[in-house]
């Protein structure tokens, strides 16, 4: 009884229902990969936090997406998410607890925000086989398997959320090792492909431009500055023209890309998801706007 009335007091304060809350920590981990048809990749720009509870129009069209990905003719059996708020260096980490905790990586933000939980379950058993198949572009080694530390931050649970409200799909976070060049994180998207044939869904989780130092507040969606637009530009024609292994050049253009990444993390994601991309499959665009005028909400999907 007691363990009832906790799980209904959690699932009033997350918005999330008894059932689906119930369901998610009673549900068998998942055990193993089963071949399926090919699942999608995308590219999601997240922005603020706040997206994850405000009604507009970046939520709403996350919203919309998952309903559509849950009516293809199969629905993913586990969501592999590059975040650019998971950073390790010395390698690469993947998630591998059963119950990844709700991390709120951020501050200064309404108790509303702090409420939120995610509790999708993980799937220690496939995080440590992909561990072995999955390789270190670095040195070629195997990749690491964090147990306790991590779980699911904000740039994961803030957009899956929205997309998948009943949290019964299993996540695991992979990191990216911020020691490594871009072509590196490209690389290992690349072994990203396979898995996309084994049910899993990849998601990048970052922002094409991204700088909060020039936030401009009441800033409108279709506001930014110009070395914002043009960078968000030059990623968008390169993606439409199928050059993928060139977004890991960005630094190339100089100012502009210093300008929209004075860091590159929320960038990388975007390199993950490109690499588990084919050359040949036509992009789809949605959130193509800015927040604040100096962060992309553009995101992709392809497949």
């Amino acid at each position: 009884m007691q363990r009832r009335t906790s799980l209904a007091v959690l699932a009033g304060l997350t918005g999330i229902s008894l059932t689906s809350l119930s369901s998610a920590l009673a549900a068998p981990l998942l055990q193993s990969l089963k071949p399926s048809t090919r699942m999608p990749v995308l590219f999601v720009g997240h922005g603020s936090p706040m997206n994850a509870i405000e009604d507009n129009n970046w939520r709403r069209s996350w919203q919309s997406l998952g309903v559509e990905l849950l009516a293809r003719a199969e629905r993913p059996q586990l969501i592999l998410c590059i975040s650019a708020h998971w950073l390790t260096r010395g390698g690469w980490q993947l998630t591998g607890m059963a119950q990844p905790r709700t991390i709120h990586d951020f501050g200064g933000f309404p108790k509303a925000l702090f409420d939120q939980q995610y509790p999708a379950p993980g799937a220690p058993d496939v995080a440590r086989s992909l561990s072995k198949e999955l390789r270190s572009p670095a040195n070629s080694g195997t990749l690491g398997v964090d147990e306790s530390e991590w779980g699911l931050d904000h740039g994961t649970w803030s957009t899956l959320k929205p997309m998948f409200p009943k949290a019964d799909i299993p996540v695991v976070q992979l990191s990216m090792d911020y020691d490594r060049s871009p072509a590196e994180h490209y690389a290992l998207g690349q072994q990203l492909q396979k898995l996309r044939d084994r049910g899993v869904l990849i998601v990048g989780s970052g922002n094409i431009v991204h700088n909060l130092r020039a936030t401009r507040r009441g800033a409108g969606q279709q506001e930014a500055y110009d070395w914002a637009s043009e960078f968000d530009t030059v990623v968008q024609d390169q993606i439409k023209k199928g050059q993928l292994g060139a977004l890991a050049d960005f630094q190339k253009l100089g100012q502009v890309a210093r300008l929209s990444h004075p860091t590159h993390e929320h960038y990388l994601p975007l390199l993950y998801a490109a690499g588990a991309a084919r050359a040949t499959e036509m992009p789809r665009f949605f959130n193509t706007g800015f927040q604040s005028a100096s962060i992309s909400m553009r995101s992709v999907v392809w497949g």
